[in-house]
């Protein structure tokens, strides 16, 4: 066990509890693994959902899975990264299976078990508590709310150290969920019309893409009127009322008969109605959010019957191998604003990070690891 790392990680004890600052020790990497010194990690629903019980996990846990990194050691079967190397932390993948030898590594058989068995696939553990109980961990591939994480080399990306690393840690899930919908699933047209339900870091971030794709109009719809602010400053070409205004209506007044593309990112089943309902006959609609385990929600068959679509998409049915170098060249280039859409929180500030985010003062709110732990 590397319990002489000093690692630090924020704890949840028990279902609904808040994030509790613990020191931890590590087991020592395998062949196929990294220990990596996080960076920064940003924050997402999908962590507080978690922690909430609506989507399952073990307790005492360690969330997190939007992580960047310094890789500090590696297993003796890894390649192509080293120590000192600026990394991106993705979702857990196998990439072994004919899934991810295709390339759909988000689809992968195993992307269930291993993001949240909290275990390798042998049971063993890699993270403890001070008293050597071991924690849930690998939470999403990564358990990136510590200062230390071990993790599989296939699923880490390396980044150029040019990029500002404590920036880049969403691209490895809500920027992908939202941005690589765009690119990797939807493909829109130069000119055609999509719809963004939910403004939150994944609806801005297919905001973002679908003007970089040059759709012709990208209507932004959300509750909070300084998100759709937001919107219209990243790309969007109108914005859209969701408490006050008929969205369908609205929608296809501005655009004749509805959108080309609509895309729920709100993770509020009511709202998958609506976006199906605001494309126009032969639309496409992509569900990206996440309610709580086991809802649905419904839509008229005849709305179907006209030729729509309604599909899903894991993480925007991107690769992260090649989506994560790709937007990152964005960044760098000043095509891809992420920095508009984040808040910086020390790492000892994560609840005040998360009580932002809940309130919706904030988008994309970014822990930053102490930095006695970058030494």
């Amino acid at each position: 066990m590397t319990a002489s790392l000093g690692a630090r990680a924020a704890v949840v004890r028990k279902e609904g509890a808040s994030f509790h600052l613990e020191s931890i020790a590590l087991d020592d990497p395998r062949p196929d693994e990294l220990v990596v010194r996080i960076v920064a990690s940003g924050i997402c629903h999908t962590d507080l959902s978690t922690r909430d019980g609506l989507l399952p996990f073990g307790f005492p846990a360690v969330l997190g899975h939007e992580g960047s990194g310094v890789v500090e050691a590696v297993g003796s079967g890894v390649t192509g990264l080293e120590p000192g190397d600026h990394v991106v932390l993705s979702g857990a993948f196998c990439g072994t299976c004919p899934t991810c030898l295709d390339g759909r590594v988000v689809y992968c058989p195993s992307f269930p078990k291993l993001s949240r068995a909290g275990r390798r696939p042998d049971g063993s553990a890699t993270m403890f508590d001070a008293q050597g109980e071991p924690l849930y961990g690998i939470f999403v591939g990564q358990s990136s709310f510590s200062t230390h994480v071990i993790v599989r080399a296939v699923n880490v990306v390396k980044v150029p150290e040019t990029l500002p690393l404590e920036l880049l840690g969403p691209l490895g899930c809500g920027v992908m969920t939202g941005a690589g919908a765009v690119q990797d699933t939807l493909r829109p047209e130069p000119g055609s019309t999509v719809a963004v339900f939910g403004l939150g870091g994944v609806g801005m971030s297919a905001v973002a893409a679908a003007r970089i794709a040059g759709c012709g109009k990208v209507i932004a719809v959300d509750v909070n009127p300084a998100r759709r602010e937001l919107a219209l400053e990243i790309g969007a070409t109108d914005v859209v009322d969701a408490a006050n205004d008929d969205v369908v209506q609205e929608i296809r007044r501005r655009t004749g008969q509805g959108v080309d593309y609509s895309i729920e990112a709100s993770g509020v089943a009511a709202v998958g109605r609506i976006a199906v309902e605001s494309t126009q006959g032969q639309g496409t609609t992509l569900l990206l959010g996440a309610p709580a385990f086991g809802s649905d929600f419904s839509v008229p068959w005849f709305s179907i019957l006209s030729g729509r679509t309604v599909r899903g998409a894991i993480m925007g049915g991107s690769d992260p191998r090649i989506f994560i170098p790709r937007v990152s060249a964005m960044i760098g280039e000043g095509i891809f604003p992420l920095e508009k859409l984040v808040k910086y929180f020390d790492f000892d500030e994560i609840d005040a990070a998360v009580d932002a985010l809940e309130r919706g003062e904030v988008v994309k709110p970014i822990i930053r690891m102490p930095a006695q732990a970058h030494s």
